[in-house]
């Protein structure tokens, strides 16, 4: 086949593309280029290493050692209208959003996919640590990665059976150390590279930073309130926090205090103690169901409400066509508006939903 490799310049993408070199696959590699926007300089204003020069050119050297063509494809423009910009409102908002999941299913599955056919390829591979099977009537599942510490099945629970079906993970059976020793063995010069940040456009991990640069309207101070609404503080405007957050509150209390809401509304942000974020059900929506089926009544599965966060026993009963409620057997932490919610079979993503709500 005519594969392309959506290569980011890590040693996962850079290992997948010289596996599947070594099986005899004719291999292109293509590196997007994300961000910074067109019209700013690199480095200015927060941008990170998303298709930044330096991991542009690191992929171009993994390709060159390969002896496979190398493609930058741009992108900036289009993830700043479809990715920056969501990720800017929704914590306007007073949501917490997943842009590693919209960017999976509209930029990398999508217009990637558009641009690698272009290209004349048969099928897209990306170095994510997760690996697709099919079950008895042909159709696609999404599973896990052997490496369960390294595992980004999470991060695709949007992708349907025909993204699904013109995708290859080729080190979804390899753990993180075999995935560095294979570079290292075929002499890649990202072999030693360390672990990308969670997200890709911010560097160090500063949204503050970020977002005071590009939230689409004015910062608003507010109150910081109680459980029983009395004013304990101000906030320096509701996009600087998420459910669950400690630090930075800038309270003196008896006890650590814990953001437990955020209210668009009222321009507010509730704290309490840390089992006060403790909740044991949700409310989510923008549902993918991977195999093609909604549930037409409650399901027993594992639910996962962030990706660091442990999987749970819950209930998932269907509301109406496009949302469904989630109860969980125990409370589950810092349940968040914005969120992704996905659900497991064992190490089956059964799909996945947009967290829109606490509670019912």
């Amino acid at each position: 086949m005519r594969v392309a490799v959506a290569m980011s310049g890590g040693v996962d993408s850079s290992v997948a593309a010289a596996l599947l070199k070594e099986q005899g696959h004719e291999v292109i590699g293509l590196t997007m280029q994300l961000w910074p926007r067109s019209d700013e300089k690199k480095g200015s204003n927060g941008s990170g290493d998303s298709g930044s020069q330096d991991t542009i050119e690191d992929a171009r050297k993994v390709a060159y050692k390969l002896g496979i063509p190398h493609h930058v494809i741009d992108l900036r423009d289009v993830f700043t209208r479809t990715i920056i910009a969501d990720f800017c409102r929704e914590y306007s908002e007073g949501r917490t959003p997943n842009p590693c999941v919209r960017c999976n299913k509209y930029i990398k599955f999508g217009i990637l996919w558009e641009r690698a056919r272009e290209l004349g390829a048969d099928i897209l591979a990306t170095g994510h640590h997760a690996r697709i099977e099919t079950d008895n009537s042909g159709k696609y599942l999404l599973k896990k990665g052997k490496d369960r510490q390294k595992d980004q099945s999470y991060f695709l629970c949007q992708l349907k059976q025909e993204q699904l079906g013109r995708s290859l993970f080729p080190i979804g059976n390899l753990t993180k150390d075999i995935v560095r020793q294979i570079a290292r063995e075929m002499g890649l010069p990202v072999a030693a590279r360390p672990e990308s940040q969670e997200i890709c456009f911010i560097p160090d991990d500063n949204h503050a930073a970020f977002l005071k640069n590009y939230a689409p309207i004015p910062i608003e101070s507010g109150p910081i309130l109680n459980r029983e609404g009395k004013v304990l503080g101000k906030h320096r405007g509701i996009m600087f926090y998420t459910i669950g957050q400690r630090k930075g509150l800038g309270l003196a209390a008896a006890k650590p205090l814990y953001v437990t809401a955020i209210e668009r509304e009222r321009n507010a942000i509730v704290v309490g103690t840390k089992e006060q974020t403790y909740i044991d059900e949700l409310v989510a929506d923008n549902l993918n169901w991977i195999a093609g089926i909604r549930p037409e009544q409650p399901i027993n599965i594992k639910a996962r409400v962030r990706y660091r966060h442990p999987e749970a026993e819950a209930i998932v009963s269907p509301m109406d066509e496009t949302s469904v409620y989630v109860k969980f057997a125990e409370p589950q932490m810092a349940i968040t508006p914005g969120q992704s919610v996905v659900f497991y079979d064992g190490d089956t993503v059964i799909g996945g939903g947009t967290i829109i709500k606490q509670g019912r």
